[in-house]
């Protein structure tokens, strides 16, 4: 057990310590160091979002999964893929800020295409319109993607595809979540598509903040385009 808690100490100490970065050239610094434990520490915080977002998609998706075309973005390592994978769906393209993040995902395999992008500071760099699903996972936060980036996820998307996406439901994030909500509701009230479902899960991962114990919780969305 004491081996154990120290393992989930050092994990809580390496991501509060990526809190301090402020600028977009620092967080790519720690997530490029991250890189190649990444998938291990995820581990030690039981993060469930990955297969929570996958299971969604899966749960209303009645298209052919093997000739879907799924974006991941915020890619990380692949680990939204290979839930993905593990239901059906066979064509990812990743798009992460970090190269040494991209590196990693090159080596599973999982991806026909990958590519790098510093989210929130421009459009994606991949045709609007063109993918059946995107998802993007464990970004939407305080501190990392600017909310305004579900409107390029939403322009990705083939009408009639989903756009899966997912936050936290911790304090530390709370006033995050509240403008993200209010920017889904406003494209929905603009037209641009309408909410499927929307879940909200109590054991998301573990606490890392100073001020929290236990687990945290989390939600998923998901979105259908509508046709233009």
């Amino acid at each position: 057990m004491a081996a154990t808690t120290k393992t989930l100490e050092n994990v809580k100490a390496n991501i509060l310590s990526a809190h301090k970065s402020t600028t977009s050239a620092e967080k790519m610094d720690f997530y490029n160091s991250w890189a190649e434990n990444y998938d291990k520490d995820v581990a030690v915080l039981e993060y469930r979002a990955p297969s929570l977002a996958a299971n969604c998609v899966s749960s209303h998706f009645s298209g052919d999964r093997g000739a879907a075309v799924v974006l991941d973005v915020a890619c990380g390592t692949g680990l939204v893929a290979k839930q993905m994978k593990r239901l059906g769906f066979g064509h990812f393209v990743g798009i992460d800020g970090s190269e040494a993040m991209l590196e990693s995902t090159r080596e599973s395999g999982l991806y026909q295409d990958l590519k790098q992008c510093m989210l929130g500071e421009g459009p994606l760099p991949v045709q609007c319109g063109s993918f059946d699903v995107v998802v993007i996972v464990g970004a939407l936060s305080d501190g990392q993607v600017p909310v305004g980036v579900v409107r390029e996820l939403c322009k990705c998307t083939k009408p009639g595809g989903y756009v899966c996406m997912t936050t936290r439901r911790n304090q530390d994030n709370a006033e995050y979540k509240e403008a993200l909500e209010r920017e889904l509701k406003q494209m929905a009230a603009d037209g641009l598509w309408t909410c499927v479902e929307v879940s909200e899960v109590e054991d998301w991962e573990r606490a890392v903040s100073e001020h929290e114990d236990g687990y945290i919780p989390g939600v998923v969305y998901l979105y259908k385009r509508l046709q233009l």
